[in-house]
C-alpha cells in the first residue's frame, strides 16, 4: 500500500522538554489512522510537524513522499487541516468563509463556489449558507471548520481533536460526516482523547503518552491484545486483591488495581465471574461494588500507563511560535 505519510525517529522538542520523541509510523492511503493519548501527550505537536507549522528537532517526515523540511509549501496544497480551535471569521457569512479560504488556494472563483455548495450540502449547512459565523451553534461551527478544509479537495485531512467541546448529538454528527469521507477514500489522521472517537472512526492507530508510542494496532488488535474481551470491576476488602487474582489466575489475561477497585481482564467474562462467586463465598465477602462489562480502549491505556486517558499528564503542547496553524497554504 501507498504511504501519505512516512515518520522516522521523529523528536520534538522546546528547550528541555521533550515533547515528541524518536516516534516510528507509517499511514497509508485512504485509512483513518489515529493519535490517542490524553492532553500534553504529543499529539498534537505531531499533527503540527506533519502540516509543517512547526519545524522538526530530529528524525525524518515524509508526506507523500516528499519531505516536509524542504518541499513544504508542495505538502500544504494538499492538506486539509482542521485545527482544534474554531478560527472561522466570525463577522463573516457561512458562505463567505469557504470562499476567502479559496482564494488562499489560488481557486477560480466559479469554481470555488461550485465546491462551496458542494460542501454545504454535505456538511448538512445549505439552509445557513448566508447565516453569520456568530449565529451558528458549536457543532454547526465545527462541521463548517471541517467543511473549509475541504475547500481544496485535499488528499490528506489532518484533524486535530477534531469533536472536543462538542455536545454527544454534534459529536456524532460529525464521526457520521467522517465515516463518509473515509468511505470515498479521503486519508485522515485524527489526533484525539476520545476513545469512542477511535473506535468508530480509526483504521489503525498508535496509543502515545509522555511523547512516546506504547502500542500500534487497530483498535479491535490492541484491545484483544492487551486487556481481553471482558473487565470485571470489583470493590470489597482490598486486603483480599492478592488472593482474589491468585485464585482467578487460570481465567485471567491481565488485572489493575485502581485505588479501591481491582479489574480483572478475561477472555472468558461469565465464567471469571462463576469463579469470582465461588472466592467470595468461601471468604464470607460481599462486594460493594461489581460489574462486568466489555473491554475498551480506555483498558489498553490503563494497562500500558497506569493512568485513564482523563487523568493522564495534563501538561498542554507547547508552540515555541505561541499560536496555532489556522490552515492557510
Amino acid at each position: 500500500m501507498t504511504k501519505a505519510i512516512l515518520a522516522e525517529n521523529l523528536t520534538k522538542r522546546f528547550g528541555t522538554f521533550t515533547a515528541v520523541n524518536e516516534v516510528n509510523f507509517s499511514v497509508f492511503r485512504g485509512e483513518c489512522f489515529g493519535l490517542l493519548g490524553p492532553n500534553g501527550a504529543g499529539k498534537t505537536s505531531i499533527a503540527r510537524m506533519i502540516f509543517g507549522f512547526s519545524p522538526l528537532t530530529n528524525g525524518k517526515l515524509l508526506v507523500f513522499g516528499k519531505d516536509i523540511q524542504t518541499e513544504a509549501r508542495k505538502i500544504k496544497a494538499k492538506l486539509g487541516v482542521v485545527a482544534q480551535e474554531d478560527n472561522l471569521d466570525p463577522e463573516l457569512t457561512v458562505k463567505e468563509n469557504l470562499l476567502v479560504y479559496a482564494t488562499y488556494f489560488g481557486i477560480p472563483p466559479s469554481a470555488a463556489l461550485q465546491r462551496t455548495t458542494d460542501i454545504l450540502s454535505f456538511m448538512d449547512l445549505s439552509a445557513k449558507i448566508n447565516s453569520i459565523v456568530d449565529e451558528l451553534s458549536g457543532g454547526m461551527k465545527r462541521r463548517l471548520t471541517i467543511g473549509r478544509a475541504l475547500i481544496n479537495q485535499p488528499e490528506l485531512l489532518i484533524l486535530d481533536e477534531p469533536t472536543t467541546g462538542l455536545d454527544p448529538y454534534a459529536r456524532h454528527m460529525v464521526w457520521q460526516r467522517l465515516r463518509q469521507l473515509k468511505e470515498k477514500g479521503t486519508t485522515m489522521l485524527l489526533t484525539t482523547h476520545y476513545l469512542e472517537e477511535a473506535s468508530q472512526l480509526c483504521d489503525r492507530l498508535i496509543i502515545i503518552n509522555d511523547g512516546n508510542i506504547l502500542a500500534e494496532g487497530t483498535p479491535s488488535a490492541l484491545i484483544e491484545s492487551y486487556v481481553g474481551h471482558s473487565a470485571l470491576e470489583l470493590e470489597t476488602d482490598n486486603s483480599k486483591y492478592t488472593e482474589i487474582e491468585h485464585w482467578c489466575s487460570p481465567l485471567l489475561k491481565t488485572s489493575q488495581n485502581i485505588g479501591n477497585t481491582l479489574i480483572l481482564y478475561s477472555d472468558q467474562g461469565q465464567n471469571l465471574v462463576d469463579r469470582l462467586t465461588t472466592f467470595l463465598g468461601n471468604n464470607r465477602l460481599t462486594p460493594s461494588y461489581q460489574r462486568l462489562r466489555p473491554t475498551n480502549l480506555e483498558d489498553v491505556f490503563l494497562k500500558l500507563t497506569g493512568k485513564t486517558l482523563e487523568t493522564g499528564d495534563l501538561q498542554s503542547d507547547i508552540s515555541e511560535e505561541g499560536g496555532y496553524y489556522h490552515g492557510k497554504a
